[in-house]
This record gives structure tokens, sequence and C-alpha cells, in this order.
């Protein structure tokens, strides 16, 4: 049965390791869903989030093929239970809306979103949650004139202690 996993793969900051990576996903015709990377809590070690919804099997067979790469530290994969996550939206609003429409004050209010900025053209909004909340506020402000609007992929980390620092650090330590 399918299932929502989060992939992890820890790495050095190398040319070409997203397109082998990638690779790997096409080969096996697994869509990616969501995709971030950014620096670990190592310096100079990157990680990548990666969001896949196959079957435990694949998801494993996968793990294995990403790790055979050389820049690649460690993968790891986790079901949504056993990982806190988030995604973030910003949201380019008419600013006639925000000021004629005093409707969309309390929709921002009751989403928990943020104006971060106010132009005589327009106005952004920031969300940071659960993709429903992100779509939820996306379809509410729509019929006020969005003029743009961009999601992040998902970060995440895990429930429980992974021990990747350490694998890290000894990583580190015999470069």
């Amino acid at each position: 049965m399918e299932k929502t996993y989060t992939v992890s793969i820890y790495s050095e900051n190398n040319v070409g390791l997203l397109n082998r990576i990638s690779s790997i996903f096409l080969k096996r015709h697994i869509n990616i869903e969501s995709l971030t990377t950014s620096q670990s809590e190592i310096k100079d070690v990157f990680r990548f989030i990666i969001i896949v919804n196959v079957t435990e099997e694949s998801v494993k067979k996968l793990i294995k093929q990403i790790e055979k790469q050389v820049d690649v530290i460690r993968a790891f994969y986790h079901t949504d239970e056993e990982t806190i996550f988030q995604e973030s939206a910003l949201y380019k609003v008419k600013s006639s809306a925000l000021f004629e429409e005093r409707h969309i004050q309390n929709i921002i209010k009751e989403s928990h979103a943020n104006i971060v900025t106010v132009s005589p053209e327009y106005f952004v909004i920031e969300k940071t949650g659960f993709r429903k909340e992100t779509d939820r506020l996306y379809h509410d402000l729509a019929p006020f004139g969005l003029l743009q609007f961009v999601r992040s992929g998902r970060i995440s980390i895990t429930k429980s202690k992974m021990g990747i620092s350490e694998i890290l650090k000894k990583f580190k330590s015999d470069n």
C-alpha cells in the first residue's frame, strides 16, 4: 500500500548530486511531491528532504540506491507519524482588498498568517503550517485578487533521536 514518506539525505554539497539523486527517482518512475534542501546541523553537510508516495518496499530500495552515491553520507526514510513537518507559503494580494474589504483582515487573523509587506499596489501574506492550511488560505484569498502564490517544500525533523549528529561528526573528523 502506498504511503507518504519523508526521505532525508545527508550529503556533501557537490555539483551534480541533485541531478544524480533525481535520476534515481526517474528510473523507478517515482514522482517527487516536494523537495527542499538546506544546511544541516553540521557545518558543510547539507540535507535534502524529499516527499514521495510509494510502498515501504519501494522506499527501502530507493534509500539503498541513494546511499550508493559517492557524495551521500546517509539516507533515511520516515512516515508522517514519525516526523514533525511544516510548509511555508507566500500570497501576494492587491492592496485595494486590504483597505476596501475588511473581511480579508479577519481571514488573515483566523488563519494565523502574517502580513510581511504592504505597498500601494499589493501586500504579501506569509503562512506556515500544514498543506491543508496553506491550501485553505489560498482558496480564501483567491476572490480578493490573488496576484502571486508560492509554497515551499516540506521541512521536517524526526520525533525520535536519529543519531545523525554523531555519524556526521565522525564523518567530518575522518575527512
